[in-house]
């Protein structure tokens, strides 16, 4: 239990943050807890006189695959049914939990030592949870080949100094939609860039798009922002990021780099949208959801947090029907975008038994590598593969774009020290341009300052605890 209690009561009361998922709070997480607990259904398997030692093990899930049946949890179940039918001596006790009380009842586990021993998430607390030795590395269930089908861009989310602390499954790159139709209405579906294949676009060109939807349907609004809280913060710093051809973090993580000169009039452009009316009004009051919403009626030409997984999880919620297309951010001169990307995959908790981490670890691999399972999951949780390998999941034409445009992932800011206290300093900083109260550039290194201070902080802490 050593491991597990190393740094536990830092984590009492506090929400841990940074999932990409829970990030997105699209309105399609918003499904009621469902607990539900595997038998491991396999009594017809009568396990052989050489049967493997008996081991119990529970496994938190987080809605990432898409509900079978409407049923939230039943894929999972079918997922330990098979696993069942070639490990008949490991249960699997299936807990669902919600993107709203999840994370907060994984804190109270961790500092209860009563955490699951093993968990489908993101980065954003993986990552964090490796930092402070509560995981299992997972180096000896990963093979060479896998190692080098996945990109260092990824596997720079998934291991802390040369551990790898959460297996990579699914993946789908963070960008922009659009409501074709309604450029099709207006006839002037030749201000997007969807005849070139890798649907690259300059700013200008979006100006120019943005401002027809103004002249010629005005009663929708051309594109959105928000600003209300850290939720889907990946989507208005990839904006602001790529608007004004800037990264967010240096590539090292060690230091605020988006406070350029052009970023910052990137955000001034954007207050100045809001007042012209081309953006979305009272955006430092609307969370990500809220906008996304408003595209969902039908209401908003562009939306800045979609990916494939999103589109896919949004054909029931639509208002009105239209067709809703992947578009990369634009870069104020054309230059390949940087897209952050959405990436999910499992760890392992150290709870203190060989036993039990070692149960935890044959579930990862049967859900990330079984020749029957492992392209049924991929498909259910709506993602592209985390390997590079695996194409071709999906016949949809906007899925075989997402495809394209993996080849403009880069690093998410997500692991950087002190990560989870550096975006609550991003959105105030938003606000008080939005409300008039800043310039970008004063918005952009205040922020920089104080980001700065938590990475330097949190460097400090890491080094102090080794």
């Amino acid at each position: 239990m050593r491991a597990m209690k190393k740094g536990l009561m830092t984590l009492v009361g506090v929400a841990l943050v940074g999932s990409q998922l829970v990030a997105c709070t699209n309105s399609s997480t918003n499904t009621p807890a469902n607990t539900a607990t595997s038998t491991a259904e396999s009594k017809a398997v009568t396990p052989s006189p050489a049967a493997a030692k008996a081991v119990e093990i529970t496994w938190w899930n987080f809605p990432n695959f898409q509900p079978l049946d409407g049923e939230v949890g039943k894929y999972e179940k079918g997922i330990i049914a098979a696993f069942n039918k070639k490990h008949p001596e490991i249960k699997v006790n299936l807990e669902m939990i919600t993107f709203e009380g999840g994370p907060q009842k994984l804190n109270v586990a961790i500092a209860s030592n009563s955490a699951p021993d093993v968990i489908y998430d993101a980065p954003g607390r993986i990552i964090d949870w490796g930092k402070k030795k509560l995981l299992a590395p997972l180096n000896d269930i990963v093979t060479e080949e896998v190692k080098k089908d996945i990109t260092p861009a990824l596997w720079k989310q998934s291991m802390v100094g040369d551990q790898i602390y959460m297996y990579p499954i699914n993946t789908a790159p963070f960008m922009m939609a659009v409501n074709k139709t309604v450029f099709e209405k207006i006839g002037a579906l030749d201000l997007l860039p969807l005849s070139r294949p890798d649907r690259t676009w300059t700013m200008a060109e979006y100006e120019k798009a943005l401002q027809a939807v103004k002249e010629k349907a005005p009663e929708i609004i051309p594109t959105g922002f928000f600003a209300k809280s850290t939720a889907g913060d990946q989507g208005t710093r990839a904006y602001i990021a790529n608007l004004g051809v800037s990264r967010f973090l240096s590539e090292d993580n060690s230091k605020v780099a988006i406070n350029t000169d052009n970023a910052a009039k990137a955000l001034d452009w954007v207050a100045k949208a809001t007042k012209d009316k081309i953006s979305v009004s009272g955006s430092a009051s609307l969370a990500a959801a809220d906008v996304n919403d408003l595209f969902l009626q039908g209401k908003l030409a562009f939306t800045l947090n979609y990916s494939a997984v999103l589109k896919a999880q949004n054909v029931p919620l639509k208002k009105v029907q239209f067709e809703d297309v992947l578009l990369p951010f634009p870069t104020l001169d054309g230059s390949k975008p940087k897209l952050e990307p959405y990436l999910g995959g499992m760890a392992v908790f150290n709870n203190g038994n060989a036993d039990k981490i070692a149960a935890a670890k044959k579930l990862v691999d049967f859900i990330a590598n079984d020749p029957e399972y492992a392209k049924k999951n991929l498909i259910q949780t709506g993602g592209l593969s985390a390997r590079t390998s695996i194409t071709g999941l999906y016949s949809d034409a906007e899925y075989k774009y997402a495809e394209t445009a993996r080849q403009f992932i880069t690093d998410a800011p997500t692991i950087a020290d002190g990560y989870a206290e550096i975006r609550t300093f991003w959105f105030p900083e938003l606000q008080r341009v939005l409300t008039g109260g800043a310039t970008g550039k004063e918005a952009l290194d205040s922020f920089a300052a104080k980001a700065n201070e938590a990475i330097a902080k949190a460097k400090k802490e890491q080094a102090a605890s080794k």
